[in-house]
């Protein structure tokens, strides 16, 4: 079977994504989701998205990470199948779609995304980091001298290690370069390495340097090495609620597979 595919970025984190709404797609095979996301051996992504019908909504996006596993939210891919869903006619400038972790609200601005994140009620602070969940799980910590990090192996330990080795955590390390702009580099479990950028990981940055009292701002830009984003929010006596993410989402090519 020979299907259309779509290669998205949102800020240098990118995404096959593919039209399954006549449910073309064997979503069980694992491995060849996987090897269409190796750079050497496949069209190469940090994750793999399809569009499907829903009843409730707009359309639904189903998330897989490059190892082939379906995965939690992704926001950088929720951005970018709100700009294929818009390519195809889908949707307009406005949308309400369906995700693993519930309903999304996107708007859309030229080639700027806006996507509504999840309610935020709950966030761990430790003397060392924070540890919050924006649609998935994110451990942040601070460093100085962010370029020089050795992010895969230093972000690989902690994402192993105690008390995440059950299940995984994604690791952001930030450094502050004003009060209201922070510069973030993030090891993705299930790509198990360092992506240019992660949406959930700068939303989960973006309020955890809210709640530390690193900044009152409640508009934040995160610099990640793909680029620019904003996440602004509202603060509540029991967390955060309206948080949004803000960045570019763009179809870079489309071709051919044969499944």
């Amino acid at each position: 079977m020979t299907t259309t595919f779509y290669k998205y970025q949102g800020t240098g984190n990118d995404f096959i994504i593919i039209d399954n709404r006549q449910d073309i797609i064997d979503k069980n095979d694992t491995k060849r989701i996987k090897q269409l996301c190796d750079r050497r051996f496949g069209i190469g992504a940090d994750g793999f998205i399809l569009l499907e019908n829903d009843e409730f909504s707009d359309f639904k996006m189903v998330y897989y990470n490059a190892d082939g596993n379906e995965s939690s939210m992704c926001g950088n891919g929720g951005r970018c199948i709100v700009a294929f869903a818009n390519f195809l006619g889908v949707i307009d400038t406005e949308t309400k779609f369906n995700a693993i972790d519930g309903l999304h609200k996107a708007r859309i601005n030229g080639d700027f995304i806006s996507l509504q994140m999840g309610d935020v009620n709950n966030v761990e602070l430790y003397d060392s980091h924070v540890f919050l969940d924006t649609g998935s799980p994110h451990h942040v910590e601070m460093v100085n001298d962010i370029k020089n990090i050795d992010v895969k192996s230093r972000g690989a330990k902690i994402r192993y290690g105690e008390p995440y080795s059950a299940t995984g955590s994604n690791v952001n390390f930030v450094e502050p370069i004003s009060k209201d702009i922070f510069s973030v580099r993030t090891y993705e479990r299930g790509v198990e390495d360092e992506t240019f950028s992660c949406g959930t990981g700068v939303t989960a940055v973006a309020l955890a340097m809210h709640a530390t009292k690193r900044t009152e701002a409640n508009t934040i830009k995160l610099n990640t090495p793909g680029g620019h984003l904003e996440v602004n929010f509202k603060s509540n006596d029991s967390g955060y609620e309206d948080v949004w993410l803000v960045g570019p989402a763009k179809q870079v090519f489309k071709g051919e597979l044969v499944w």
